[in-house]
């Protein structure tokens, strides 16, 4: 492989690192920041956290690494044949990475606040999950989920005539995920973005996290096959 050649490879790494350094600290900020004033317009003010967050990093990173900034959307694109088992493995890592790096700096700056230990936005059930949902209810309604943020990122990037507008179709559809389960689960649909957290505030959310590991992975790989399915001719 050229230098060049290289280049190109680590510049999609960075970008993976740093999409996801800002969906973790700006989406996982914003559920710890405004999680005490919970009420309809905190969820909505975190969805849309989230939401555009994919939609910042997709106008300005998607373009030199797809902007997956998510392991299971990863997978799905590995399984889609979209790309190279090499590629699936640096994404991972550089997704990880960047969930560890957004992160650490929510934590240093919560720890600069007088906020107290208002956690950094991990998911959970049980008495984790405000409707107390239970763990096979987690497992179910983040395989949902994911599922349905999948098919509709294979569907927007299926076709080159929605390039102008996938990157806000999969922003507003994370948006809408967000809304419905963050009181189930506080929503993960990607594994990084709660490895990271789980971790740094331990306890119960990281004996937790399993769930938001498996399950996102799993929702994935039903839609990249249904998905597969559906386009055969």
């Amino acid at each position: 492989m050229t230098k060049s050649h290289t280049s190109e490879f680590m510049k999609k790494y960075l970008c993976e690192f740093l999409g996801t350094l800002v969906l973790v600290l700006l989406g996982c900020g914003s559920a710890a920041i405004i999680s005490a004033s919970i009420g309809a317009l905190g969820l909505v003010g975190i969805a849309f956290a989230f939401g555009l967050s994919i939609v910042a990093m997709a106008y300005s990173i998607g373009r030199i690494s797809g902007c997956h900034v998510n392991p299971a959307v990863s997978l799905a694109m590995l399984i889609s044949g979209k790309m190279s088992g090499k590629d699936f493995i640096c994404y991972v890592v550089a997704q990880v990475l960047g969930a560890f790096a957004g992160a650490g700096l929510l934590l240093l700056i919560i720890n600069n606040t007088t906020l107290g230990d208002i956690g950094l936005g991990a998911n959970g059930y049980g008495e984790l999950s405000q409707a107390g949902l239970g763990m096979w209810g987690a497992i179910l309604v983040e395989i949902i989920a994911t599922f349905i943020f999948i098919v509709a990122i294979l569907g927007v990037t299926d076709d080159s005539k929605y390039d102008n507008v996938s990157g806000l179709v999969i922003g507003l559809t994370l948006a809408l995920i967000h809304i419905v389960c963050i009181p189930l689960t506080g929503t993960s649909v990607n594994p990084a973005r709660s490895l990271a957290p789980a971790v740094l505030v331990g306890g119960e959310a990281l004996s937790q996290v399993w769930v938001f590991i498996v399950a996102p992975f799993v929702g994935a790989a039903l839609a990249a096959y249904c998905w597969k399915f559906l386009r055969k001719n």
